[in-house]
């Protein structure tokens, strides 16, 4: 016999997938309404919060993107790839350094795991060692279970920093603190669904 759900788990669903449907709609604005009203219905639940946040950055909200992504994080610490998109707007926004401390969770991710290597690849970037951190977004990408969305996003950092001018030690050659091997400019526009 197939169990009946309960009316607030069918209420909040339903919101949630309102909230997915206007988004591969590309109606951005009526996305976010559904899916707070998701967050509002499931409070303690990540998913629309890391959806919330997702859709806020599609739309350049980047602090409020931010600020739903780490409410995903708290409510469920070991949804990774919100930790990794957590990470990886503090990284775009130029705090490389909080970024990292959010990523730590994602450097003890086993080696078939795709996020380890690109956390590694980023780590490398915020290093200038962008020769090491090409070789980590590879081996992210050759991994099984990538994210398509997350996978494209590696292939457009990785063709920024081949780009680079280099200089002889192969090391990208410095072009002002607002080119911090292109990633400065960064920012991730699409959505995780």
């Amino acid at each position: 016999m197939k169990e009946l759900k309960d009316p607030e788990s069918m209420e909040f669903e339903e919101l949630l997938s309102r909230g997915i449907e206007a988004s591969r709609a590309g109606e951005g604005e009526e996305a976010v309404a559904w899916f707070k009203r998701a967050c509002a219905a499931s409070p303690r639940t990540a998913m629309p919060q890391l959806l919330l946040g997702s859709e806020l950055c599609a739309l350049r909200r980047n602090e409020e993107a931010e600020a739903a992504i780490a409410s995903a994080v708290l409510l469920e610490p070991e949804l990774y790839v919100a930790r990794y998109q957590l990470g990886l707007l503090q990284f775009s926004a130029g705090r490389p350094a909080v970024a990292i401390v959010t990523w730590r969770p994602l450097l003890d991710l086993p080696d078939t795991d795709p996020l380890l290597h690109y956390v590694r690849g980023f780590v490398a970037v915020a290093q200038e060692r962008p020769g090491e951190a090409l070789a980590h977004y590879r081996e992210g990408l050759a991994c099984d279970g990538n994210n398509p969305s997350i996978a494209s996003d590696i292939r457009r950092v990785m063709d920024g920093i081949e780009a680079l001018p280099a200089t002889t030690e192969g090391k990208a050659a410095p072009q002002g603190q607002d080119n911090h091997l292109l990633l400065a400019n960064y920012r991730r526009h699409d959505r995780l669904h």
